[in-house]
């Protein structure tokens, strides 16, 4: 995990606009008294949202206060998650790129090789248009449909390089693709396809009767077992 550090330019200052102060002060008012620092991840993310998609400093410390907590204390959260972005990122997409092991064996290299070709040489740059930034991170949550990469709160999973560029190269059109597998897979089912409960009697109801013959054998088997035990002593 890299050093995650504030940019070092920042805006003078930062409030919530109007629908999201309503929203901010419904979300606060979910916790009991004395929790309310538990509003601080859904805060940050709400800030990054509104301020294009990144963190600034002053907004830490304005949800800082009105937590309750001290801005090291809020910093810190800012500073160790990687969903909160702490310099400028692209306008249209910014590209998180899972290298933990399941997509790193998975091609998650040819992934970055996508971006370091289309958006920059290293990460945590800016396109040469500011529409697009990379960078890798760790496990983002769906190791079955390695490799993925997540932008911004989408993800797209099953990836080839090829693949990649088609999303990059929607994000640039403003057309994105659908969020999702791109190679057609449904949720987490296996890659290439069902290899068990694959009977059709399983879902077509035909196979109900045999399971009440089954069923009826085997009551019949335990009564009979019941009836040829002998009986047990009685305990003076």
């Amino acid at each position: 995990m890299s050093v995650r550090r504030l940019h070092p330019t920042q805006p003078k200052s930062f409030a919530f606009t109007p629908e999201n102060e309503a929203w901010a002060q419904a979300t606060i008012a979910k916790y009991p008294p004395g929790k309310q620092a538990s509003a601080v991840i859904p805060l940050l993310m709400r800030a990054q949202e509104q301020h294009a998609n990144w963190l600034p400093e002053p907004a830490i410390r304005v949800i800082a206060d009105r937590l309750g907590m001290a801005y090291i204390r809020v910093y810190e959260v800012a500073t160790f998650y990687t969903q909160f972005q702490l310099a400028p990122v692209g306008t249209k997409a910014h590209i998180q790129v899972c290298g933990t092991t399941p997509c790193m064996l998975r091609g998650a290299e040819g992934l970055k090789d996508v971006c370091r070709k289309k958006i920059h040489k290293d990460q945590f740059h800016l396109s040469a248009d500011g529409a697009f930034s990379w960078e890798e991170v760790e496990c983002a949550g769906a190791c079955a449909n390695a490799p993925m990469v997540q932008v911004f709160s989408d993800t797209y999973e099953d990836l080839t390089p090829e693949l990649l560029e088609k999303v990059i190269d929607g994000y640039a059109k403003g057309a994105p693709p659908k969020p999702g597998s791109q190679i057609g897979r449904q949720a987490s089912s296996p890659d290439g396809g069902f290899t068990a409960l694959t009977d059709p009697s399983l879902y077509d109801g035909s196979s109900v009767g045999g399971w009440k013959k089954r069923l009826a054998d085997l009551d019949a088997k335990a009564a009979a077992a019941a009836a040829a035990a002998p009986p047990a002593e009685k305990k003076t």
